[in-house]
């Protein structure tokens, strides 16, 4: 088992979902290994902060790509696939919370304003305070940024998850950080 354990270890994702497709239970235990922290951490700050909410929406989307194991298209990319459904999961959360309609409209309705923010103090200062702000941000924005400067996400996969337009994620990024930039103008030199 622990032989089988270090097999599973040094696969990629895309190979050890190809595994999973195929009813491996060693490889979906290394997948669930390998993301449910990154997902706990997203859903957290996605879902109010709320650690039961988080360990639940974790399960919930990890025994959904289980049950969607055969729907995997080889050559995908799991993480893009699993932070599809993470995001489909929090949407879903949204639309029963009545935030997401409200949000985007006004989002949309958002005149940009373009500053460049230097931030001149210590890592954790800063760090302390963009944290404050991402709580002052709607659930979608979060998200957003979350996907991108958290999870690493390429604009491409984002468009993907989000099922939007390139060009709308690259928008709603610079509003997302322009509404950033404005709450944190005090640190600005």
């Amino acid at each position: 088992m622990a032989l089988f354990h270090l097999h599973t270890k040094n696969r990629t994702d895309e190979e050890l979902m190809t595994q999973v497709k195929g009813g491996s239970g060693n490889a979906f235990d290394e997948l669930y290994r390998r993301y449910a922290r990154r997902l706990n951490g997203f859903f957290f700050g996605q879902l109010g902060g709320d650690a039961e909410r988080a360990a639940d929406a974790v399960q919930d989307v990890m025994m959904h790509l289980y049950e969607a194991r055969l729907r995997y298209r080889e050559g995908q990319s799991v993480a893009t696939w699993v932070f599809a459904m993470a995001y489909n999961h929090c949407k879903n959360q949204y639309r029963h919370l009545g935030h997401e309609q409200d949000y985007l409209a006004r989002l949309d309705a958002e005149p940009v304003t373009e500053s460049q923010v230097e931030v001149q103090m210590d890592r954790r200062r800063l760090e302390e305070a963009l944290q404050q702000v991402l709580t002052t941000l709607s659930p979608p924005l979060r998200m957003l940024f979350s996907l991108r400067y958290e999870e690493d996400l390429t604009v491409p996969q984002i468009a993907e998850i989000q099922q939007l337009p390139e060009g709308t994620v690259k928008s709603r990024l610079h509003k997302t950080m322009s509404i950033i930039r404005n709450k944190l103008k005090e640190y600005e030199d």
